[in-house]
């Protein structure tokens, strides 16, 4: 096993607190965090890092992306060849990793083969975490099929590619697909619980699935010890969700407080993806969304501000997440500041470290630098709690990228 690496003289940040904590010695020993310790140097023989004062930041978590969505439009992924689309997704994997993100869920497209490709080497990118495909019903979020298309065994949206929907209806229905992305390696299930901007059939303000289906479904999920995330934005379509046990709430941009009170009582998250939003508004023309699918953007897009205000008020734990598209991914990092009208630096970057562990069942082991926990470690040149733009530019400003003890990005010579 190589010698050890000691990095000190570093400004940590404690994503426990959201406090910066001067003067600490951070010890890797192979994929892990073997010590903390302040006003220390390192140990005689261990590679020591003088990081002079910069920001030792855990490694960022994004808890909603599409790393499948080479394209401005998921919908039109269908269409593509499979390998096409997996050769695409390494170089999405790759720059999300070069911005600071070492760990990622994906809330539909990405199968287990991409979580062996990253954890074996194939691909470089962050670990992942997947929900496969994601469960709508009929003309429902996930249903992309034009109208008139007869059948759904082999839907453009649900046949080989299957990159994003299952379309599944009534409770043995919803049952055996929730069982089926289990047994091909979903960590976590995504369900439709209501209309969707980018799909075509489906009203914004409408509710999908029953409450007994919903209900089924997170069953499957806590039978196999894991959790249901869910695609809403209406109070309605939210409280149907919770009131079903769902853990976490995707979106949310219409959220009210009485809403958000029963999210806070239940436990449940909140992962809002203002990311997705803004960067549609200033690129969808272009990309050809159609004027139906900007009028379904442009009435959730300034309300995600005021939903997390809201839901910061009622206690919720909100999570970080970006949802983005195609080229759009470049825009992951603007989550950051796009949320301060709402959530102070501090709060912000807990989202995307402790909250977000938590929310995926890795409290203590992802985002925190704390003995033991996985060694994902990034270097910040200056302070984000005042600045948050150092963790933009596509990584410009982290000198160093840890992900599991080894260094994907070394401008500080650590290894020679």
């Amino acid at each position: 096993m190589p010698s050890p690496i000691v990095f000190h003289n570093a400004t940590l940040f404690d994503s426990a607190t959201g406090q910066l904590r001067p003067h600490a010695t951070v010890t890797v020993e192979g994929e892990r965090i073997a010590g903390v310790a302040f006003a220390a140097g390192p140990a005689k023989g261990a590679r020591g890092v003088d990081l002079a004062g910069r920001t030792l930041l855990p490694g960022l978590i994004d808890g909603h992306v599409h790393v499948t969505a080479t394209i401005p439009n998921f919908f039109q992924l269908t269409l593509l060849p499979q390998s096409l689309i997996a050769a695409q997704a390494k170089d999405i994997l790759a720059g999300m990793l070069m911005r600071g993100f070492t760990t990622v869920r994906d809330a539909g497209g990405a199968d287990s083969g991409l979580v062996q490709a990253v954890e074996r080497g194939h691909f470089i990118g962050p670990r992942l975490f997947i929900a496969g495909r994601a469960l709508t019903q009929t003309g429902g979020h996930g249903d992309s099929r034009p109208a008139f298309f007869q059948g759904n065994s082999a839907c453009i949206c649900c046949g080989a590619a299957g990159m994003l929907g299952s379309i599944a209806d009534g409770v043995g229905e919803v049952r055996r697909a929730a069982r089926e992305e289990l047994r091909n390696g979903a960590h976590h299930i995504k369900v439709m619980a209501g209309g969707g901007i980018a799909s075509p059939s489906d009203p914004l303000d409408g509710t999908q699935y029953s409450e007994e289906e919903l209900t089924a479904i997170v069953q499957e999920a806590r039978a196999a010890r894991t959790y249901v995330m869910a695609h809403a934005y209406t109070p309605e379509s939210i409280s149907r969700a919770i009131r079903c046990g769902v853990r976490s709430i995707e979106h949310g941009n219409l959220l009210d407080a009485g809403t958000a009170a029963l999210m806070a009582q239940e436990g449940a998250f909140l992962v809002p993806t203002l990311a997705t939003y803004d960067s549609l508004y200033r690129n969808g023309a272009r990309l050809g969304w159609s004027e139906q699918m900007m009028a379904k953007l442009e009435l959730v897009r300034g309300q995600g501000v005021d939903a997390i205000r809201i839901a910061r008020a009622a206690g919720v734990k909100i999570g970080y997440g970006t949802d983005l598209l195609g080229e759009m991914h470049a825009d992951q990092s603007l989550e950051f500041t796009l949320r301060t009208p709402a959530m102070p630096a501090a709060e912000i970057l807990r989202s995307a470290t402790a909250v977000n562990a938590e929310l995926l069942g890795q409290a203590g082991k992802l985002g925190v630098i704390a003995p033991g926990a996985t060694a994902d470690l990034l270097v910040v040149d200056g302070n984000p709690l005042e600045d948050l733009t150092l963790l933009q530019e596509q990584g410009r400003y982290l000198p160093l990228i840890m992900k599991a003890g080894k260094i994907h990005k070394d401008e500080l010579g650590v290894n020679g």
